[in-house]
């Protein structure tokens, strides 16, 4: 499972007074300055994966390096495992391209589709494919990754950016994600 939150840079964390220094995972949006957090979270609310980028960027842009980061380790022998079982995520990662990256590992996904994405498809009439699968009982579930999220801006470090590097925040969005699992 995958979603992102926007957690809002403080006044003084931008490097050079205001303005988001390339490669520092600042970004103009909406809120003003801010830095994306995106997560992969499993069944019990706990992070898997954690990348951060600026707060324009859009989300289905990070999700195959989100996935190929995703490595959980085996109780006994063997390498540790890298497909889920199954993605839920909502309608920013609604794309073909997604689709396809997860039809091809062989992964169950529930995605909802997009309403001009649906208009299309209509339009196109039998040219325009089958809708993709959606079963609505597995789209409850999506919000555990909510929860993963909430769980993280409980720490005031990770919901209000005050670090003005963007490795150094990601350390610090790393360390409250540890305490998650240490605390489950």
């Amino acid at each position: 499972m995958k979603i992102s939150s926007c957690p809002r840079a403080h006044h003084l964390a931008p490097p050079g007074g205001g303005s988001g220094a390339p490669g520092e995972a600042l970004g103009r949006s909406r809120g003003g300055l801010n830095t994306k957090v995106h997560a992969a979270a499993e069944g019990r609310c706990r992070p898997l994966t954690l990348l951060i980028t600026p707060g324009q960027r859009a989300d289905c842009t990070q999700f195959e390096p989100m996935m190929d980061k995703i490595r959980v380790p085996r109780m006994g022998l063997g390498r540790p495992r890298r497909t889920p079982d199954s993605v839920g995520a909502d309608k920013a990662y609604s794309n073909r391209k997604i689709r396809a990256y997860l039809r091809k590992r062989g992964i169950q996904h529930v995605i909802p589709e997009k309403k001009d994405h649906k208009a299309a498809r209509l339009r196109r009439g039998s040219r325009g494919g089958r809708p993709p699968g959606f079963d609505k009982d597995r789209y409850k579930e999506r919000n555990t990754v909510e929860r993963a999220i909430g769980k993280l801006k409980q720490f005031r470090a990770v919901a209000t950016r005050y670090d003005k590097r963007g490795y150094v925040y990601l350390g610090t969005v790393t360390a409250a994600a540890l305490l998650i699992w240490l605390r489950s």
